[in-house]
């Protein structure tokens, strides 16, 4: 049976899982693979770092460049965009195939680690690097290839779920679920990448290159965290039957493709409302398939062991069949399409002074600039000096830019208080 060496590039959480199971389970590999799986080494900063798995201390090495030049499978775990970038190039260069799980380099630099992959003959898989242990980008690439994605729609941060779900059930404030997220394991110590939704858009990106032939970057993503999103948004999200989560989404629109993240309602009938916990969800619809939903662990060492191997076998078995790789789909030109031509639906809140006139004179604004009112809900609250009352607007689907528009008008009137929310709403 033919030997392929594998060189592990970083030994951090996911990584020593990937090495337990190449060694632990090395007899299995090689059956699925047709080939032996050699774990030739594992590059590191610090050889004699304390790991959570044991292993022989004379895989580690520093040098990873002389690792990588050894290597038929390279595995790059140590994410950012260097060293990591200049290894992988390294590997794709001399014809060794890589497996990553890396979604900042992917997001920046994806179209071109791929166009060096088909031209060295090289294959570049990178499951691991969005959603964890679900199996979604070969779905999309593979399964759905016969089909027209319309949209993909997911939660794919589960530090992020984890807060909103964690808001959702027990009332609290942002600031004290994202330290339960912290003192758990779920929140880094800095946790701006995942609460500012950089790690979703850079996983959109990916989704999105993938679903619509075309290179999405970062750059392409419109981002919006959940920083804003207090307790009161929340439990009127939950009164009104709905439930706040971060979602990526990727659609077709009248003027191209629109990629972003941002908070978002969904209908709590909806089937990415009841993915709870830490856990992730890509939700699909194609043209002839109509509609899929996927699910699973979204991190974790082991779970996203899993997807790196499994990758790892997949890059293995082409290797030893050998012919040519499948051409490169044809990347379409297809547009970019700005925030303010994106027609979603929307729910604004609104603290208004309790007078006759006021509905009409909002709802007059509203038609003025197109938006068409789905419900209105209405909440008065008497207070000694007259009252207030809250007012839950859910709107049908409008353009960005009219929206803003509507809302900017609506806040310059006499009677509104304050725009206390302004939300997106999905598969309502």
């Amino acid at each position: 049976m033919k030997t392929l060496k594998v060189a592990l590039l970083g030994c951090g959480n996911v990584g020593a899982q990937v090495a337990r199971i190449l060694t632990d389970d090395a007899a299995v590999l090689a059956d699925r693979a047709g080939a032996k799986l050699e774990l030739a080494g594992i590059a590191v900063r610090n050889t004699a770092a304390t790991r959570d798995v044991v292993l022989p201390a004379d895989l580690f090495t520093t040098d990873a460049e002389a690792l990588v030049d050894g290597a038929d499978i390279v595995i790059e775990l140590l994410g950012g965009l260097e060293p990591a970038g200049a290894l992988i190039r390294r590997a794709l260069s001399r014809g060794a195939s890589v497996v990553t799980g890396n979604k900042a380099l992917l997001a920046a630099q994806g179209a071109e680690l791929n166009a060096l992959a088909f031209e060295s003959g090289a294959q570049l898989r990178y499951e691991a690097a969005v959603a964890g242990a679900i199996p979604i980008l070969r779905p999309i690439s593979d399964s759905l290839s016969g089909d027209r994605i319309t949209k993909v729609m997911g939660i794919v941060n589960g530090t992020t779920n984890f807060i909103l779900d964690a808001m959702d059930t027990t009332g609290a404030a942002f600031e004290d679920v994202l330290g339960q997220a912290q003192d758990l394991g779920y929140a880094e110590a800095d946790p701006t990448a995942d609460v500012e939704g950089h790690d979703a858009a850079a996983k959109a990106a990916i989704l999105a290159s993938l679903a619509f032939h075309t290179d999405f970057a970062y750059a392409d993503v419109h981002c919006e965290g959940i920083t804003k999103i207090t307790a009161a948004d929340v439990a009127a999200a939950k009164d009104a039957g709905m439930v706040i989560k971060l979602l990526a989404i990727a659609e077709r629109g009248a003027k191209g493709i629109g990629v972003r993240v941002h908070p978002t309602l969904l209908r709590r009938t909806h089937p990415l409302a009841a993915v709870h916990g830490a856990f992730n969800a890509v939700f699909v619809e194609a043209e002839n398939a109509g509609e899929l939903m996927f699910y699973g662990a979204g991190a974790g060492g082991a779970p996203t062991a899993s997807a790196v191997l499994g990758d790892t076998v997949a890059v293995a078995r082409r290797v030893v069949s050998g012919g040519p790789l499948p051409a490169i789909a044809a990347q379409q030109k297809v547009q970019v399409m700005d925030l303010a031509d994106i027609a979603t639906s929307y729910w604004i809140g609104l603290r208004v002074t309790d007078e006759p006139g006021v509905l009409a004179a909002i709802a007059a604004i509203f038609a003025q600039h197109g938006v068409s009112i789905e419900t209105l809900r209405q909440t008065v609250k008497p207070e000694a000096n007259g009252g207030v009352a809250d007012l839950r607007i859910v709107t049908h689907r409008s353009t960005e830019s009219a929206l803003a528009a509507t809302v900017a008008a609506v806040s310059a009137l006499a009677a509104v208080q304050e725009v206390t929310s302004v939300l997106r709403v999905e598969g309502n």
